[in-house]
């Protein structure tokens, strides 16, 4: 009945409205020809509203469709009923008031959401994983929200029910798994729909992991003497994880905590089969000895594990992976990071070395985790490389999991020819190309290598896929698919309220969720069905989207020439350079050539060619000479990029600060996004994203990234840019190379205010003040952010006579003033300051008052000059002691904090009390020394709030509470400065303790300063408007109201 209901029982044909769209006329690119016999390109034409809404006729009909069968749905309902709002309630005041007031509210929300949603479904967008939802899905989802059926249970959702069970099946049959309960040599797969990816890879975790891992260690408790099993005890053997077969009871606890998936999954058939247990009694004793009710701990303990079990997935693993480790009991820091190769995979060397040494150390792994599509750079892991490695490490006794998280690309599994297989030569070919004309879109394969690796999730043991991701489908769609459909049945939970004892399946109890909308599982139905999961249908759509991704690629790799103003290089490499890493005769030389020469040969073949014009020209070539064949192997393995730029200065040096080529990537996004409601999400021309690649969890890939891009290696983290491509339009009519020079534009500007930031010029100079029995010294107002006062500046120098007896005078009028020496005008630091020694300047207070005039400034000697650029600094703070540059003379002694890191804070005191054992001798400050608050834990105070929250207002941070001011006192301790005055770091807090010169306390004077902003400012950063998101939205109530 529920088959021929949801028409399953013949060819499912998606019914459009008749009304034609209007061509429109002049210069709209993505229609300006009908592509002659490209049918792929004309069905994926079909499928979405359109870019300017040009299905939009045939949309509207199907909504009016809907809401008719709604209305036509409540009127045949005990139609002898009658209507429940009369007309004259329509009719009235309060009615018309109330109807009027939603209709507003539904207005401004409208009008809201138009002016600040980003416009996923234009081919200007191409930052997220987000573009126009196909129309079959927003109409499941929309005609079955109407009814709010919840697939919790099939009493509350009798058709979404079916519909859930039906898409798991097709996303089952899509990936691989098999779904005839007839052939033997597969076990039968099964999947349901999730709220999103997250909740499936948890459920995995749950499943797939620890409660598989534990459950035979559960049932041993049960066949123990006296146990409810005890029965069977001498007479129940299984297979071991290398072959030979035992008796159960005798198993190790290593034998049992490895026992391999089918041999776990098959116990419980076995123990009706060969002892007649049935089902129930089975359910009835694991409820009691079942990790699920004893919990992890106690198992944990009886059985000796004291090393926890792991569970190992490539470090660039998506944030839900840890945060589930956490959920589950594991913990997150068992969820162990493989390294990632050059590309961001995982790295099979160092997959093979963990499982090394587990097995040497015989600690458990749960599962390894391959990625399928990861989310910031479309990486395929080599999941054929894993299951040999699990195949390896079975026949020594260590066996795992294997699941896949494929959340973005599993729907690429649609890519897969029916006819594929393995090694077979014609996978590299690319596809033979039917259509022409300017609307003309090819069809792209993936790489040999990640076809294989997509054709191999069928041997995994379970898998996640985001429909709401590359399969166009509303939010909240996940789903979860397992290659033995009896590995649902770990997370069983039963409760009396949810469905009477012998109801129809519900889907409900084998998840992690309880209510969840059938919604969502009509809308993946309905586009699977009308889509098809295979080559002709979400294939011929992810094959246009290869093929546009792998346009823009090019552009990335081959944007930026030796003149450019910028330098853009993909994460991943182009072909010559994956050759010349393999090659161990490359050199530095040989390898930046041919990557040059490669670069030149995309410029020539597929830059500013039209697609037609890429097909004509392939036509006479061999397949490896063709452009389509390059084409596939630029960029990532689906359709990610990840690239970064780097600048060049004026003088053609290219930028090695890896903080500054961050700045320039942040900048570069800041403008292709919405981060404001300041932005006019309708006004940005080209969207991307970015993201990040932590020194941590991307090691030498990150190290290898930052060196092609001409950047010094360090473990600050490198900032990249991102684009995700999901619609097959921006190739029509080389619209795409419009979007490239607008990226280039703005990269060309924002490497102008990069050199500003960092090109050394002259500029005013502030520098604190602080006195001395014949010599005044001077701090300088540092900035991280600002090249010309990017150093952390400490210098003595003389003043003519009357400008210092005046400053002599004011301090003395009000001395808990701080005072500023600021130059005259702009100077160069290095190249008069410090050089000649003298230059004019002006006196100033706090307040802003002028003090001096005219002040004469000579005999200006740098103490400290130390360089504050990213790669000379610290990348953790001080742990312990907060160091300070200690200096002055004997008779007045002044402190200055060492910015080591950033952000920082600026701290100095003047004239301080030190009380020391033995005293510091004159010619030891003279080039300063190095002073510890010992106790005072700065990392555990960094980074610290601004500065009028520390030094004014309030509450538990104010000036009463901060622990840096006047009286103050402190225990110390005073060590040589091993460095130059100039030297750069990081390192330069470090200290020998074998030099400590003395121990003691200090007494902070009344000259105290505080400045935990000026240090940290960017003078280019833009105003963040965040707050004004709140306004914009009580819009709508303010229509309520």
């Amino acid at each position: 009945m529920w088959l021929t209901t949801l028409g399953l029982n013949k060819p499912f044909r998606f019914k459009m409205g008749q009304d034609k769209p209007k061509n429109r006329p002049n210069g709209n690119l993505y229609t300006s020809k009908a592509p002659e016999d490209d049918e792929s390109h004309q069905m994926i034409s079909s499928l979405f509203l359109g870019p300017h809404a040009e299905n939009y006729e045939y949309f509207k009909s199907n909504i009016i469709a809907i809401l008719e069968a709604t209305r036509n749905a409540r009127l045949n309902y005990f139609p002898d009923d009658g209507p429940f709002i009369s007309k004259e309630v329509q009719a009235s005041a309060t009615f018309t008031k109330h109807t009027d007031k939603i209709g507003n509210a539904v207005k401004k929300a409208a009008e809201l959401l138009s002016k600040h949603s980003v416009p996923w479904w234009s081919p200007r967008y191409a930052a997220h994983m987000c573009m126009d939802m196909s129309m079959p899905s927003l109409l499941g989802y929309f005609m079955t929200m109407l009814y709010n059926p919840n697939n919790v249970s099939i009493e509350a959702s009798p058709l979404t029910m079916v519909a859930e069970i039906e898409a798991g099946q097709q996303i089952c049959e899509m990936l691989g798994y098999n779904l005839d309960p007839e052939l033997k040599s597969a076990p039968v797969g099964w999947g349901h729909i999730t709220c999103g990816g997250s909740v499936a890879n948890l459920e995995t975790l749950l499943r797939a992991a620890r409660n598989l891992k534990f459950y035979p260690l559960a049932l041993r408790n049960a066949v123990k003497d006296f146990g409810p099993l005890s029965f069977i005890g001498d007479t129940f053997v299984v297979e071991t994880c290398r072959g030979p077969k035992k008796l159960f009871k005798d198993l190790s606890k290593w034998e049992l905590l490895n026992l391999k998936v089918d041999t776990v999954l098959e116990i419980p058939d076995r123990l009706s089969v060969e002892h007649g247990i049935s089902s129930k009694f089975l359910q009835e004793t694991m409820k009691k000895y079942g990790i699920q009710s004893v919990g992890l701990g106690p198992l944990e303990r009886q059985y000796d594990i004291d090393q926890p079990i792991q569970y190992m997935l490539c470090s660039t693993r998506h944030y839900s992976w840890p945060k589930s480790g956490a959920i589950t009991g594991i913990g997150s820091q068992n969820v162990v990071g493989i390294a990632p190769d050059m590309e961001a995979r995982l790295d099979l060397n160092d997959l093979d070395k963990q499982l090394q040494a587990s097995l040497e150390k015989q600690q458990a792994v749960y599962a390894v985790v391959s990625i399928c599509g990861s989310t910031e750079e479309g990486a395929v892991d080599p999941l054929r490389g894993v299951l040999e490695l699990r195949r390896k490490y079975q026949a020594q006794g260590l066996s795992f999991v294997v699941h896949v998280d494929g959340a973005w690309g599993g729907y690429f599994a649609s890519m897969i020819p029916r006819d594929f297989r393995p090694g077979d030569p014609k996978n590299a070919e690319p596809p033979k190309q039917t259509g022409r004309g300017d609307g003309f879109v090819p069809d792209a394969s993936l790489r040999v290598e990640t076809q294989e690796d997509i054709y191999a999730m069928r041997d995994a043991d379970s898998i996640t896929v985001d429909p709401h991701k590359a399969g166009y489908i509303p939010y909240p769609a996940g789903s979860l698919c397992y290659r033995d459909e009896r590995m649902r049945f770990l997370i069983t939970w039963t409760s009396p309220y949810i469905s009477r004892a012998g109801a129809t399946e519900s889907i409900g109890i084998y998840g992690v969720e309880g209510s969840k909308p059938g919604a969502s599982a009509m809308s993946t139905w309905l586009a699977n069905r009308c889509i098809g999961t295979g080559p002709e249908g979400y294939g011929a759509l992810m094959a246009e989207v290869c093929f546009t991704i792998s346009r823009l690629s090019a552009h990335w790799a081959a944007m930026s020439t030796k003149t450019s103003s910028f330098i853009c290089v993909p994460l991943n490499l182009l072909p010559s350079e994956r050759k010349a890493l393999q090659d161990p005769n490359t050199t530095a030389e040989s390898y930046a050539q041919a990557a040059d020469q490669e670069k030149q040969l995309i410029r020539d073949r597929v830059l500013n060619k039209s697609n037609q014009e890429i097909i004509d020209e392939d036509a006479g070539r061999p397949t490896e000479e063709k452009a389509m064949v390059l084409l596939r192997a630029l960029g990532s393995d689906l359709n990610i990029n990840a690239f970064a730029l780097n600048f060049r200065y004026s003088d053609g040096t290219v930028n090695d600060d890896v903080e500054e080529a961050n700045y320039l990537n942040r900048r570069v996004v800041e403008v292709l996004s919405v981060d404001s409601p300041e932005d006019d999400a309708t006004k940005i021309p080209f969207f991307l994203t970015s993201t990040e690649f932590e020194h941590e969890l991307y090691g030498d890939c990150a190290k290898h990234f930052k060196k092609r891009l001409g950047l010094a290696e360090d473990e600050v983290s490198l900032f990249v840019l991102r684009n995700v491509l999901m619609t097959p339009f921006p190739t029509e009519g080389n619209f795409i190379d419009k979007m490239v020079n607008i990226f280039q534009e703005v990269v060309e500007k924002e490497v102008e205010v990069c050199r500003k930031r960092n090109e050394t010029m002259e500029n005013h100079h502030s520098f604190i003040l602080q006195d001395g029995p014949d010599k005044i010294y001077l701090i300088n107002r540092s900035m991280f952010y600002l090249a010309s006062r990017r150093r952390q500046l400490i210098a003595s120098a003389n003043l003519d006579e009357k400008s210092l007896n005046t400053y002599r005078d004011a301090k003395k009028n009000n001395p808990k003033e701080s005072y500023f020496l600021s130059t005259a005008q702009k100077e160069d630091i290095s190249k008069t300051i410090l050089s000649d020694g003298a230059f004019e300047a002006v006196i100033t207070s706090k307040s802003g008052k002028t003090i001096a005039q005219n002040v004469h400034v000579k005999s200006f000697t740098a103490i400290k000059d130390r360089p504050l650029n990213s790669k000379y600094r610290d990348h953790a703070y001080p742990s312990g002691h907060m160091p300070f540059y200690l200096y002055g003379t004997p008779s007045c002694l002044h402190i200055d904090h060492m910015l080591l890191a950033a952000p920082n804070i600026q701290l100095s005191a003047s004239n301080i009390t030190l009380s020391v054992d033995p005293p510091i001798p004159a010619e030891k400050l003279k080039n300063g020394c190095i002073l510890y608050l010992d106790g005072v834990q700065e990392s555990a105070m960094q980074p610290f709030l601004p500065t009028s929250h520390l030094v004014g207002g309030t509450g538990p941070t104010s000036a009463n509470n901060f622990f840096f001011q006047a009286g103050k006192r402190f225990k110390v301790s005073v060590f040589e400065d091993r460095y130059g005055i100039d030297a750069g770091g990081p390192g330069l807090g470090d200290v020998d303790y074998g030099r400590r010169l003395a121990t003691g306390e200090v007494v902070l004077g009344g000259e105290i300063w505080v400045d935990s902003e000026g240090v940290n400012r960017d003078p280019f950063k833009r105003p963040s408007q965040t707050a004004k998101w709140r306004e914009e939205f009580n819009k709508i109530g303010k229509e309520l109201e």
